[in-house]
């Protein structure tokens, strides 16, 4: 089965290529915002990652990591029609405001870190903020602010992250037309938390979302995995794989696009083989049933309380 059998909603890179999974440059790589030297470390690791053949790169302006992805980019040869690239604006968070004073300032300096003409796929990081922020804008404003982007050829696709239902309707209330609905929301996602907000998963795949998953690979490091390891390690054993591809097929099967990162070769290259075996429908749910009686969620434990 192929990833575009497997995903609700596929996109393809100018040169007609299929966006696959992508190498993250957060977490792991985030830098304070006050750091201006390149961290030569994380150049690298995308280097590495492009010459084993990912072509999807995710970044934002609060991972403060877009610099290293164009240095990385301009020293890759590549052409840029085949990579699929992905930040997001920033909007604040807690006591810190929105790093851009305006969506279009954020976009602008995107483009300009990163050293491209235009931005696959552009997200708003989160819709838990309020305007004094983001320096006066609502959820609405940032929403018009990247469809005018759009327009004008900065930006591909458009799309939010960490998004309950409510702020994917004001979205779609706010798009003059079809053209401008979101069309990702990338999400917290694993066997533990398989739906960041009610029912998000299900929503999106029927409103034409693709669903993108953060730390899909939490499971490995929780002491709550224990109550999954000896069905990992059974399948891992039984396909040949590891047992982070085992969660990363399954998060394929789920229709849901993985975000995922490594300093290490040898992870990467598992990351990538995913496409030469498959779980049946019955592991799949095996994994989610024990998912859900081990519940863990690691981002926005406040914001999503009430969703």
């Amino acid at each position: 089965m192929t990833q575009s059998n497997l995903l609700s909603k596929t996109f393809r890179t100018k040169s007609g290529k299929e966006v696959s999974v992508a190498l993250g440059t957060g977490t792991k790589w985030k830098q304070q915002q006050s750091i201006n030297d390149i961290s030569t470390e994380l150049v690298d690791n995308i280097l590495l990652a492009l010459k084993l053949g990912f072509r999807h790169i995710d970044t934002a302006e609060a991972y403060n990591t877009q610099k290293e992805v164009g240095e990385a980019l301009k020293k890759a040869d590549i052409p840029r029609e085949d990579l699929w690239v992905t930040t997001k604006y920033s909007p604040g968070w807690g006591p810190i405001k929105a790093y851009s004073k305006s969506p279009k300032e954020s976009v602008d300096k995107a483009l300009s870190q990163l050293g491209v003409d235009y931005i696959d796929l552009f997200l708003i990081h989160s819709p838990f903020f309020t305007t004094e922020q983001t320096h006066g804008y609502t959820l609405e404003q940032i929403w018009e602010a990247l469809i005018e982007a759009k327009k004008e050829g900065k930006i591909r696709e458009i799309g939010i992250s960490n998004a309950p239902i409510p702020h994917l309707e004001r979205l779609f209330a706010a798009s003059p037309s079809p053209e401008f609905y979101p069309v990702v929301n990338q999400i917290e996602f694993h066997p533990f938390l398989q739906n960041q907000s009610k029912n998000i998963v299900e929503y999106c795949q029927n409103h034409g979302i693709l669903v993108e998953a953060f730390s899909p690979l939490a499971p490995l490091s929780r002491v709550e995995s224990n109550a999954l390891a000896g069905t990992l390690k059974t399948l891992a054993e039984k396909y040949n794989k590891t047992e982070a591809q085992v969660l990363l097929r399954y998060t394929l099967q789920r229709g849901i696009l993985p975000v995922t990162t490594s300093s290490k070769e040898s992870r990467l290259k598992e990351s990538l083989d995913l496409f030469d075996f498959e779980l049946t429908e019955e592991e799949v749910e095996e994994i989610s049933k024990i998912g859900t009686a081990n519940p863990y969620r690691a981002f926005f434990s406040e914001q999503f309380k009430d969703y």
